[in-house]
């Protein structure tokens, strides 16, 4: 166990699987709004590492993008789908980090789902652009870091522990499995 962790008076270690692990990593997704997206075998000067907006999570996790079918993004997963993703929600909580597996589609029907019109700054054509392609990254492992009351409280604990000389962390943390 790790040495802050011993100093805790409360638990501070959750693990979550099946739909806990959805739900969480829907909850954070959907208030970090986007991501690192990070590929394998990288063809572009970004070591295959870009920053995403996330389109949509699903009750299942699963977590939806748009992407151009001529990006290196596209090319990498073409070669190999596996994919990770780092997420931060605020400065001092909401970290997450998922494995999984990403599928680029051809599926109209979802493209109009998670159409913005302020994404025709990459897709000049509109919704109706030929390059817009739809990615579904399904996690399969990852990990947590949050805290359990808010940040309002998370800050109070971490104030009043510093002024007594105790650990009061609101912290809470956990493996994700799907």
């Amino acid at each position: 166990m790790d040495s802050i962790n011993r100093n805790q008076p409360e638990q501070n270690r959750r693990d979550l699987a099946g739909i806990d692990a959805a739900k969480r990593v829907k909850d954070m997704a959907d208030e970090a709004e986007s991501c690192f997206f990070c590929t394998t075998g990288a063809t572009g000067s970004t070591d295959g590492v870009r920053p995403m907006s996330v389109r949509k999570a699903d009750d299942a996790g699963n977590l939806w993008f748009l992407s151009a079918s001529d990006s290196h993004k596209n090319h990498e997963l073409a070669a190999n789908p596996a994919a990770k993703l780092y997420f931060q929600v605020g400065h001092h909580a909401g970290f997450l980090e998922l494995e999984g597996r990403a599928e680029v589609m051809q599926d109209r029907t979802m493209i109009h789902e998670l159409w913005n019109p302020l994404l025709k700054t990459w897709f000049t054509e509109g919704e109706d652009d030929p390059r817009i392609t739809v990615i579904r990254f399904t996690p399969r492992t990852g990990y947590y870091w949050d805290n359990k009351h808010g940040s309002v409280v998370a800050g109070a604990k971490v104030a009043v522990g510093a002024l007594i000389g105790k650990t009061l962390d609101d912290s809470i943390e956990g493996r994700l499995t799907f």
